[in-house]
């Protein structure tokens, strides 16, 4: 093919050097009869040659037949599975439940599969009636302002463009919400609602999981009436009591390559020494913390200001997104269980599914050491759930604390009450109940197996690419607190982040991150005036707001009223960016400044109540200057007071009742024009 390409290529050459040359070479005629000819023989040759290939196409099917991997149908067929469990989970909790009620199914005779609906095509939830006795139960944990899951988004979108008829599915939805949010439990209700409204058949009803109550009582409570409905629908009976099985067998590695030995890595092995973008949760990026400032004057408290530096990661952000960390646990925690439990933390293993045929090989990155897999990859601060300790039970030489551990599991009112006083009231995590069960001793690598993965922790980014694209700002406080038990806990991200100092080449200042996106948007126009209330660090995304108007009125653009509503405990201890805020309202880009120190007073004072005294000028802007109001901090009492205070503020001056306000303001939200960044 080549020696026949040249001569074709040889008149082109010429055209492109000379004229003049081209004309000695050949005649027109000339270069016509042979561009004729060569490329008679070309198309001759190839049609030849596709004649000759149609017997072997039947060989293609080979490579399209993976395709297939993506419907969970033909893996449920394949390894006999009856029940598929979809979880849409952010941390972890909906794909620890989904994982539970998978296990679950076999008391029953019946077998389970967890599955991410992210790597299944779900229209084939149509063909799920061709198993006997099947089941689709659907964990959704609703994240941010009633959003899906990111690992749930793709079937949302399909869920409400989908025409399908799912007349054969029956299925069941436990949701994971949290009250103090406005759209509470919204993609569990949705998903229930809309998997009915496609015709399927809803076989127990919608469970509502609220974290800030007792999600673990809620799921446990749902779930010892959800397998009895089961067992009626499809005639069958408990096969006995509930028994320990485990899901990853442990190989011990005592001659291997260190280099194929993950070290805290979330994905890719080597990532953090050899960095490629695209960066994301599976493939962090490794930012220098190149400032780590104390913000707060006074007081108990360490609020502080981080700068990570982003140069060359190719990472974009815009005002209002948030950044997300990866934390190492303490070493002397980590140290603690690995002494406690009589084990070479540094002994190099993998913990490997039993299950060939699942997606998820094993729970963690592997192989990878004890040491690694508690530092990097485990939670080993939050209380653990109610799984663990049945599954813990045991391995407890001591009757009296077995009995214990299996009481604390059980859905007996009593168990339920003594899991939630000895467990979560008193934030026992893991160790706590090592120290205080001494009898209790499991292997580490079944220890290991249970405990759910350690997760990222998302900060309100406080500052604007247009004015710092090469750095992004935490505001974070560090948390820490004495327990019931006299234990001094403390917040994993908050003060790992703490120790963050700005060095020059060492690694002690490296932080694992990327950014995901968000709605928390500025106004597309910038004279549209912003009404932005935010305590404490829930001011962080405001400080990146207003250096975005500073920018934009420098480039000449008309900038509307920029308006805070700022609160703190006392002026002189913990007003956060006092100087730059004072600053910005100099130069005339923040227009108002409003705060409220809540202990200065004998009377405590907050945000809400500078909102209710400025009252008259927050409905003008509202209402005739058509002002976007942002909300940031916490969502259990602060962003629930401003919300009833519009509530009173759109119905004293808009002459409407009390229903027509919260109408007003719901729609005002539905507009973009109300948006909540909050946290619980």
């Amino acid at each position: 093919l080549t020696a026949m390409g040249d001569p074709s290529m040889d008149p082109t050459i010429s055209a492109a050097d000379s004229t003049a040359q081209q004309d000695s070479l050949f005649s027109m005629m000339d270069v016509f009869l042979i561009s004729l000819i060569t490329g008679l023989f070309t198309y001759w040759f190839f049609f030849r040659k596709k004649k000759e290939e149609v017997p072997d196409l039947p060989k293609m099917q080979s490579v399209v037949a993976p395709v297939r991997d993506s419907s969970f149908i033909e893996k449920m067929k394949k390894t006999g599975r009856n029940i598929v469990v979809f979880y849409g989970s952010q941390t972890g909790t909906a794909e620890e439940f989904a994982n539970r009620l998978s296990k679950d199914a076999h008391r029953y005779g019946l077998r389970g599969m967890a599955a991410d609906p992210e790597e299944y095509d779900l229209s084939d939830l149509s063909r799920l009636s061709e198993i006997d006795k099947s089941l689709a139960v659907f964990c959704m944990a609703t994240y941010g302002e009633g959003d899906p899951t990111d690992n749930a988004q793709d079937f949302y979108d399909w869920l409400q463009e989908a025409d399908a008829d799912l007349s054969g599915l029956r299925f069941a939805v436990f949701g994971l919400g949290n009250k103090t949010y406005e759209h509470f439990n919204a993609m569990g209700k949705y998903v229930d609602k809309r998997l009915e409204e496609l015709g399927a058949q809803r076989i127990f009803e919608l469970g509502l999981g609220d974290d800030d109550g007792n999600l673990e009582e809620d799921f446990i409570t749902w779930r010892e009436q959800f397998w009895p409905a089961v067992c009626e629908h499809f005639g069958v009976e408990a096969t006995g009591e509930e028994s320990s099985i485990r899901q990853y067998e442990l190989v011990v590695h005592t001659d291997v390559n260190m280099n194929k030995v993950y070290t805290g890595e979330m994905g890719r092995l080597k990532s953090y020494e050899n960095q490629k973008p695209p960066f994301d949760a599976k493939n962090p990026f490794l930012a220098q913390v190149t400032e780590n400032r104390k913000l707060n004057e006074g007081g108990e408290r360490h609020l502080m200001h981080l700068e990570l530096d982003i140069s060359n990661s190719k990472i974009r952000y815009e005002s209002g997104d948030h950044v997300a960390v990866y934390p190492a646990n303490d070493s002397s925690l980590v140290n603690q269980i690995g002494e406690i439990l009589g084990t070479d933390l540094d002994t190099v293993m993998s913990l490997n599914n039993l299950d060939e045929e699942s997606n998820k090989k094993h729970p963690f990155p592997c192989p990878t050491s004890y040491r690694t897999a508690l530092t990097y990859y485990l939670d080993i601060t939050n209380p653990p759930r109610t799984n663990v300790l049945y599954e813990l039970a045991q391995y407890a030489t001591d009757s009296g604390e077995q009995e214990r551990l299996r009481k604390m599991a059980s859905s007996a009112a009593e168990g339920k009450a003594l899991y939630l006083s000895w467990v979560v009231e008193a934030r026992r995590n893991i160790l706590a109940i090592l120290q205080d069960m001494p009898s209790l001793r499991p292997p580490i690598d079944h220890l290991c197996e249970l405990l759910p993965r350690l997760q990222a922790r998302y900060y309100s980014i406080a500052s604007s690419s247009k004015v710092h694209p090469n750095s992004i700002h935490i505001c974070a406080v560090t948390v820490e607190y004495e327990t019931k038990t006299g234990r001094l806990n403390k917040g994993v991200a908050t003060n790992w982040l703490k120790s963050k100092v700005p060095d020059q080449n060492g690694s002690s200042s490296l932080v694992p991150m990327y950014v995901r996106k968000s709605q928390f948007r500025l106004p597309f126009k910038p004279s549209t005036p912003v009404i932005m209330i935010g305590p404490g660090t829930g001011v962080a995304p405001f400080i990146g707001f207003i250096q975005e108007r500073a920018w934009l009125k420098q480039q000449g653009k008309e900038v509307g009223e920029t308006v805070l509503y700022y609160g703190c405990r006392h002026e002189h201890e913990d007003y956060l960016y006092r100087e730059e805020l004072a600053r910005f309202q100099k130069e005339g880009v923040l227009t108002q400044l409003n705060v409220a120190f809540s202990r200065d007073q004998a009377e405590k004072v907050y945000v809400q109540h500078l909102l209710k005294k400025n009252k008259e000028n927050v409905w003008k802007l509202v209402n005739e200057g058509m002002a976007h109001i942002y909300v940031c901090g916490d969502a259990r009492n602060m962003a629930r007071d401003v919300q009833n205070t519009f509530y009173e503020i759109v119905s004293e001056f808009g002459n409407m009742s009390q229903p027509q306000a919260v109408d007003y303001v719901k729609k005002l939200m539905t507009k973009g024009r109300y948006s909540l960044d909050v946290w619980s």
